[in-house]
């Protein structure tokens, strides 16, 4: 396993023309641990997510990845393209959609990453390739296109790619929000088994229970805010603001048969 990567965010502000999506956030978010961020949609949890890879660029603040600033070499003056690609090499992430070219493989979707970024050779690539779909438990789906796989090995597939490239941080943008119910637990239990190795993973997620039993600190924001920062137990189960309480019940009343 490659060393896990820290994250700073230090007073981070992002606006979207007058709407103040992102409030003085600031978060330490550990190596090698597990940082579930909940709360409302448009509370700007994704937004928050995107800021650490700078897919979308904060507009004052600080996030720094192992002590380095992303995005920005002084405040106002952007970092080389060159320099964010390296960073970014060592950051996976996993959206929503599961953004796989149609026409390859699951093996080819995992390589082709290998063989355009690390340079890798075709054979190299692919070997490794087959050995992330082993470990999403896809040994048995590598000639697959993605047509003949269900979302949850679609998504499988989109882990596969990032864990191949060997990242030292993991984010996850509500992984499990297209799937249909019955495929969650599938893409949850490898992101389980990703926690329990020691990787540094931020996951948007709205599974409460997920974030209870996987999350080392639970993150809730409403309205570009940081309401609360602390333990699963502590965020989910005793929380003493008014506003995680009105949420929780809220997600309670909804998923309550």
């Amino acid at each position: 396993m490659v060393s896990a990567s820290s994250v700073e965010i230090r007073k981070v502000n992002k606006h979207y023309g007058t709407f103040h999506a992102l409030k003085d956030i600031d978060l330490v978010i550990p190596p090698g641990k597990v940082t579930c961020l909940i709360g409302p949609s448009g509370s700007g949890k994704s937004t928050l997510l995107r800021c650490v890879n700078f897919l979308e660029e904060y507009d004052s603040g600080e996030v720094l990845i192992d002590g380095t600033m992303i995005g920005y070499e002084a405040p106002g003056k952007k970092m080389p393209g060159r320099k964010l690609r390296e960073m970014r090499r060592s950051i996976g992430m996993v959206f929503q959609q599961f953004n796989l070219w149609p026409h390859m493989t699951a093996r080819e979707n995992v390589a082709e990453g290998l063989i355009r970024v690390r340079g890798l050779s075709k054979s190299e690539a692919h070997r490794r390739a087959a050995d992330a779909l082993a470990k999403v438990g896809l040994a048995d789906k590598m000639a697959n296109h993605p047509s003949r796989l269900s979302g949850g090995q679609q998504q499988r597939v989109a882990i596969a790619r990032a864990i191949a490239m060997e990242p030292r941080l993991m984010l996850f943008d509500e992984p499990t929000s297209a799937l249909d119910p019955e495929l969650v637990g599938e893409v949850l239990n490898v992101m389980k088994t990703l926690a329990s190795e020691g990787m540094t993973m931020v996951v948007v997620t709205h599974e409460m229970g997920f974030a209870a039993h996987v999350a080392d600190q639970v993150v809730f924001m409403e309205k570009g805010e940081l309401v609360g920062v602390d333990s699963p137990d502590r965020i989910l189960h005793h929380p003493e603001d008014a506003r995680i309480q009105s949420f929780l019940r809220t997600y309670h009343e909804r998923n309550s048969f």
